[in-house]
């Protein structure tokens, strides 16, 4: 199956209930343990899988999501390194949506043309970069869609109606609302500004609008799904896997349990929140 269409065939799948984006840091607990948290999150009832490409400055990340990057770094996880998890992934998953989140930097020093390659290979379905303003985007997002991949961007509170509509005449797949002003991992939800706001970019754009950056639990969670087409989660995953991965490590388990530990508690996160969409 084509990249764009399993976007579009995770989406219809859902069907009325809101889709499932859990957000994972390549490389995090370990580069070897990615590809089997990846098909975890999908066991547990991830629709779509947003994997970060860790950067050592990541401006948008709150201290948990830069913590798992900085992780992940050390580690030796590279923009190569992320692509081989994807390959181990399609092994087994052919169906699973696959989209990379991260930073400039990266793509920049790779290469647009051999970055928008070498993720088509891979079997990526979506791209975000968080600092690529649709403004200046357009030929990378062309370099996307001509590997079958969809550019995806990011709309905040403060986008104007101006920048929803250049954002909608280039976005594939879906966009993805930045439901609070600040950093991920941030503060309490407002469900009725949030509400408001989709209303607004619906006006616009014509795909599906996922909803992130303040959701922390499964009420939270339901509380977008009633207005959001897909809910993503990211740094609360991550903060779960940090704390299960150091209280095994406290207790002497070798790394491999470790891991195996972070998997299991996230997974039992993602299936309470799934259960509630």
């Amino acid at each position: 199956m084509s990249s764009n269409n399993r976007i579009k065939a995770a989406f219809s799948k859902a069907g009325n209930r809101s889709a499932l984006i859990p957000y994972v840091t390549a490389g995090d607990p370990s580069v070897t343990s990615t590809p089997k948290l990846m098909h975890e999150l999908v066991s547990a009832g991830a629709d779509i899988i947003e994997l970060g490409v860790p950067f050592s400055d990541p401006m948008a990340d709150g201290p948990v999501i830069q913590r798992a990057a900085q992780r992940a770094i050390e580690r030796g996880t590279t923009l190569k390194t992320v692509f081989e998890m994807v390959s181990r992934f399609r092994q087994q998953d052919s169906a699973t949506p696959v989209v990379l989140m991260g930073y400039a930097n990266p793509v920049e020093r790779m290469g647009q043309d051999i970055f928008a390659k070498e993720a088509g290979r891979a079997g990526v379905d979506g791209v975000l970069i968080v600092d690529y303003p649709p403004e200046e985007a357009e030929d990378f997002a062309n370099l996307l869609i001509n590997e079958n991949i969809d550019p995806i961007f990011l709309l905040a509170p403060t986008s104007t109606s101006e920048r929803i509509q250049k954002i909608a005449k280039i976005a594939r797949g879906y966009v993805y609302y930045v439901s609070l002003k600040g950093v991920t991992g941030a503060a309490t939800l407002n469900t009725i500004d949030v509400q408001k706001r989709l209303e607004t970019i619906r006006k616009y754009v014509s795909v599906p609008v996922g909803v992130g950056f303040g959701v922390r639990d499964a009420n939270s969670a339901k509380q977008l799904a009633e207005c959001a087409d897909a809910v993503v989660i990211g740094s609360k995953l991550i903060e779960t896997m940090e704390s299960a991965y150091t209280e095994a490590k406290q207790r002497g388990a070798a790394e491999a349990d470790c891991d195996k530990a972070a998997i299991d508690a996230v997974s039992k996160l993602l299936r309470g929140i799934r259960e509630v969409l």
